[in-house]
């Protein structure tokens, strides 16, 4: 169980801090940067659910507010996983890494929706419904994080879960954002070049 007595400690006023392992390290480590971007699209997520909560029981935003609960858990045990350095024969069990479940869930999640959306003829353009214009942003602060989370496996060992689940993510933000505009209704697609004779 998690315990935090105090938040301000000072242990960080000279640009450091702690993994949990106690290693100490800078705060524009990649590790800390990649933490850092999973931290901002949970945030984003969290900004979301104030649109998806708001669903009567048995709707399309309280299917999609209970997905995103579910998501915003996993995106911290994504954060407890980048925070212990992968360690070579170190034991599964003892770590808090993410599971092949989780990613699982994901892609049955999106194969779920997606049987129910139209076949995309184009790059669909972020917006819609409140909850899609959420999600979109949401959907390019997880691109964002699995960019630091690549720049960072590039040089220390990353475990192979973390980097295909924030992959699986960002699919999946998409493939929400898609079914709550209307079940892809409601979606505006990129039309290539059709501003180039606008007034």
């Amino acid at each position: 169980m998690v315990r935090l007595d105090r938040i301000t400690t000072r242990g960080g006023d000279r640009g450091e801090t702690s993994l949990g392992d106690g290693t100490r390290v800078r705060k524009d480590a990649l590790r800390i940067e990649a933490i850092g971007k999973v931290d901002e699209a949970n945030a984003a997520i969290g900004l979301l659910r104030r649109v998806t909560g708001a669903g009567e029981a048995g709707s399309d935003l309280a299917r999609a507010d209970a997905m995103l609960d579910r998501i915003q858990h996993d995106l911290f045990d994504l954060g407890a996983d980048l925070c212990m350095p992968v360690e070579p024969g170190e034991d599964p069990a003892q770590r808090l890494r993410i599971v092949a479940a989780q990613l699982e869930r994901l892609e049955a999640e999106v194969a779920a929706m997606n049987a129910d959306l139209p076949a995309l003829r184009s790059f669909v353009l972020p917006g819609g419904t409140p909850a899609s214009a959420h999600l979109h942003l949401a959907r390019t602060l997880a691109r964002r994080a699995e960019r630091a989370i690549t720049r960072l496996a590039r040089r220390e060992p990353v475990s192979p879960a973390a980097l295909q689940y924030i992959n699986r993510l960002s699919d999946h933000l998409f493939v929400l954002g898609r079914f709550l505009n209307d079940k892809g209704a409601g979606d505006v697609l990129w039309v290539p070049g059709g501003t180039r004779d606008a007034q």
